[in-house]
């Protein structure tokens, strides 16, 4: 299950990033976190900016709302989606991702 978490100031999407993929997507749910492909490479941050791009295109939110907030050098990233709801975030990602790979219960 993806481990969705409540912020203050909205949700915080945990994602594994695999950097330098042949097509860019997102591809399921690993240990608690969504897996995005991006095509771009690992180098100056451009595989994070890709991974912006990705949520903004298929989450519909601007980019503005979504930011990398731990994780800028590693595979294991947390983003913050500002103003929504964990249960928004399940109905926004359901067309791209199973609807069972979400927990329904709040983080402690």
């Amino acid at each position: 299950m993806i481990d969705l978490s409540d912020h203050a100031e909205g949700v915080l999407l945990p994602v594994r990033a695999k950097p330098g993929a042949r097509k860019a997507g997102i591809q399921g749910e690993r240990n608690g976190a969504l897996v995005v492909a991006v095509t771009a490479p690992p180098e100056d941050g451009r595989a994070n900016d890709a991974l912006v791009e990705l949520l903004h295109e298929r989450l519909g939110l601007k980019r503005s709302r979504i930011e990398l907030v731990s994780g800028q050098k590693s595979r294991d990233k947390r983003f913050l989606l500002r103003g929504v709801t964990r249960a928004e975030v399940v109905v926004l990602l359901g067309k791209w991702v199973e609807a069972d790979l979400f927990s329904d219960e709040p983080e402690a």
